[in-house]
């Protein structure tokens, strides 16, 4: 491979030999989805093999779970943790079951009152119980990604660091991983937007901040990361060599006879606009890939299953469930107990079809789906 230094299109000057997992948004169903991806990749071996992990919006309340179990991940010499299921898929799927957007939402149009901090609460009892980006581990690096309306950039949060490249970098935040997370999926403009006070903390200049000034140092008003980045490519892309993307966003479907009025027509303006978003960096991605610039094992839930040509071709689900899952709500509201099993199921399916297919077509078969009925009580 040339000196990516070089040749790199994304100027990735610090390009390494690692792994790194990209989780897109999607609401909860992007959740359940990303945990199916997640469960293959632990029985693989390959989970403690990642590097970093970058998250948006409903992806960053799964790599959250993720995050905040991980010390207690009982990794063997085979790589696989035997209490993956307890410890992530169990406090994801009983979340699932909760509705969270509309109570929020409505609390929201209260004066004083904030949905995405109604939003945060929510996540910070059932999954995160005061944890904060201090209480995760520095390596693998869990990233949540937001964009910042002040700055129009991008507002990456981690446990070494938080920063807009526009505004300068704060080291070692202590902000509560229910914030971060809730900052990650505020969808505008229902959840949209959360404020992040700043004040207290040192933000440092950085070369190339423009920003570095009040009142951006001071705080910051943060949207879904998805507006920026749906994949949450960019913290993994210019740094891992093998990138890993699961994607569970939809695409616009086809509307016959869009509607004139405003209010309405505004939803589906933004709808094709976040979706061109995500066009255009999973273009990206696929150029890079066939560059031979990256290695990339990319799964989407509208990808047919049949593209993969992985031998064994393995489990299989039906064109009307695999339909039925890319239709589920992405919205933060209850999952059905099936439509957890389908969403598990099909990313699952995806995610080794793309592993064996794209990264090493040694890897063996599955047999059996995952069965997640036991852990939703």
């Amino acid at each position: 491979m040339s000196d990516p230094g070089n040749s790199d299109p994304l100027e990735a000057t610090n390009l390494e030999d690692t792994m790194g997992l990209c989780l897109s948004g999607g609401g909860f169903r992007a959740m359940v989805f990303h945990l199916g991806g997640l469960w293959r990749l632990n029985e693989l071996g390959l989970l403690p093999q990642i590097a970093r992990f970058s998250s948006v919006s409903g992806g960053s309340i799964t790599n959250g779970a993720l995050a905040h179990a991980w010390k207690n991940l009982s990794f063997g010499t085979n790589g696989v943790s035997p209490n993956f299921a307890a410890l992530v898929a169990k406090p994801i799927l009983a979340f699932a079951r909760t509705k969270v957007d509309v109570g929020a939402v409505l609390i929201g149009l209260l004066p004083t009152q904030s949905a995405g901090h109604r939003v945060a609460k929510a996540y910070d009892q059932a999954l995160f119980h005061g944890a904060t980006l201090q209480d995760l581990p520095l390596e693998p690096r869990f990233t949540f990604n937001a964009a910042n309306l002040m700055s129009g950039g991008l507002f990456r949060m981690s446990p070494a660091y938080a920063a807009d490249y526009r505004v300068g970098k704060i080291d070692r935040p202590k902000f509560r991983l229910a914030d971060v997370v809730a900052a990650s999926s505020a969808f505008p403009p229902v959840l949209s937007p959360f404020e992040m006070n700043l004040k207290g903390m040192v933000v440092a200049d950085m070369p190339g901040t423009s920003l570095h000034k009040s009142p951006y140092i001071e705080r910051a008003v943060l949207t879904d990361g998805g507006v920026y980045d749906n994949l949450g490519l960019e913290t993994v892309w210019k740094r891992c060599r093998t990138v890993l993307v699961s994607n569970a966003g939809r695409n616009v479907f086809a509307e016959e006879s869009p509607v004139h009025f405003w209010p309405t027509q505004l939803s589906r303006v933004t709808d094709v606009i976040l979706n061109q978003v995500d066009n255009a960096r999973e273009r990206q991605l696929i150029a890079l890939a066939r560059a031979k610039l990256r290695s990339v094992a990319y799964w989407a839930i509208e990808t047919d299953p049949t593209g993969y040509h992985a031998t064994p071709p393995g489990l299989s689900l039906s064109p009307a469930d695999l339909a039925r899952s890319a239709k589920i709500s992405t919205r933060l509201s209850t999952l059905s107990p099936d439509e957890c099993q389908l969403l598990v199921s099909h990313a699952y399916l995806l995610c080794d079809l793309s592993l064996r297919c794209y990264l090493d077509p040694t890897f063996a078969a599955p047999g059996v789906f995952p069965k997640i009925r036991g852990l939703m009580s």
